[in-house]
């Protein structure tokens, strides 16, 4: 496909096909994204200038001419139905970042207790842009070249609609799971939190009680207690098991003040604590076909949305008037 500034002799090559179950975006007007992830991704789309060929391809993405969405690192595909009878393959390449570099952006996540904690509730707090930023590996692609398109419509023009359609729900796929952005660049949610997890737990014994002093008192001893050597210790325990491990148990009334260190360093500064309605959402798999599939879960966030909503203080007065 050549550059963008060429003009497509298939712009107007003729109606979509009309296709039931594709993946219809959930704005229905106005702008796509809400979280603020999303919405700076399509802040690289739009600032292509790409005029009405963005307006078709947000057309596409609510008529549902999507068919799939598949994100995996450094890879989007997916197919998107057209003007002919079979649907058009899309790609959309961007660079995941190897192994040395994640092991780099996961010391720094572990290393912040308020970062762990937002990951593991399934939101990215806005500070994790400026923390990728910091590592030489910036989270989201600053323009067009870091992007490779391709799409196998007749169309010259890149994005086509077809591709920006995709880059619509792409955008919405985001809203509903960060972590689709992530495996993007190259991590699972599972792969990713396995290792906060990890870390933090090394972190937590670094600084305590050898692993092999490291018990809960009072703790029953397994067999492996009876001369089986270190190579046979249990690991550090953390929390209570690394402040009071050493301690006889008469003396643990004298030790509550100890019961709990933090397992890592706490922010310098105040973290922004404020989330949305649909989390509990956004950490949910998508719900079956037998139970209302994606329309549930679009319901139920219209009514999350709603339920947060500040309702009108009520005048106590009014009733007698």
């Amino acid at each position: 496909m050549t550059t963008p500034d060429r003009g497509s002799r298939f712009a107007e090559f003729g109606p979509p096909r009309r296709v039931e179950g594709g993946l219809k975006a959930r704005s229905t007007r106005g702008a796509i994204g809400r979280s603020w992830w999303s919405r700076r991704f399509l802040e690289v789309l739009e600032s292509f200038a790409l005029g009405t060929r963005l307006t078709r391809g947000r057309a596409y993405a609510r008529r549902g001419q999507v068919l799939r969405l598949d994100v995996a690192p450094g890879l989007v595909t997916a197919s998107v139905q057209g003007s002919r009878p079979k649907p058009y393959p899309v790609r959309i390449g961007l660079a995941a970042y190897p192994d040395e570099v994640w092991d780099r952006l996961e010391a720094d996540l572990a290393g912040q207790a308020f970062f762990s904690a937002r990951l593991l509730a399934g939101d990215l707090p806005s500070e994790l842009e400026e923390l990728f930023a910091e590592a030489e590996a910036p989270l989201f692609p600053a323009g067009v070249a870091e992007l490779e398109q391709h799409c196998g419509c007749p169309d010259f023009a890149v994005p086509c609609k077809h591709l920006a359609a995709t880059f619509y729900l792409l955008a919405e796929a985001f809203d509903a799971d960060p972590f689709r952005l992530l495996h993007w660049r190259g991590r699972s949610r599972a792969e990713l939190l396995d290792r906060l997890r990890t870390l933090r737990g090394v972190a937590a014994s670094a600084d305590g009680a050898p692993a092999e002093q490291a018990v809960v008192p009072g703790a029953p001893a397994g067999p492996a207690d009876a001369g089986a050597g270190p190579a046979a210790a249990e690991p550090a325990v953390a929390g209570a098991g690394r402040v009071l491990g050493g301690l006889p148990a008469a003396e643990l009334a004298d030790a509550l003040d100890r019961f709990w260190l933090p397992p890592a360093p706490l922010p310098d500064r105040p973290p922004t604590l404020a989330t949305g309605p649909e989390l509990l959402l956004r950490q949910l798999a998508p719900p079956g076909a037998a139970i209302g599939g994606p329309g549930l879960v679009e319901r139920l966030r219209r009514a999350y949305r709603e339920f947060g909503r500040p309702r009108p203080a009520t005048d106590p007065d009014a009733s007698a008037r």
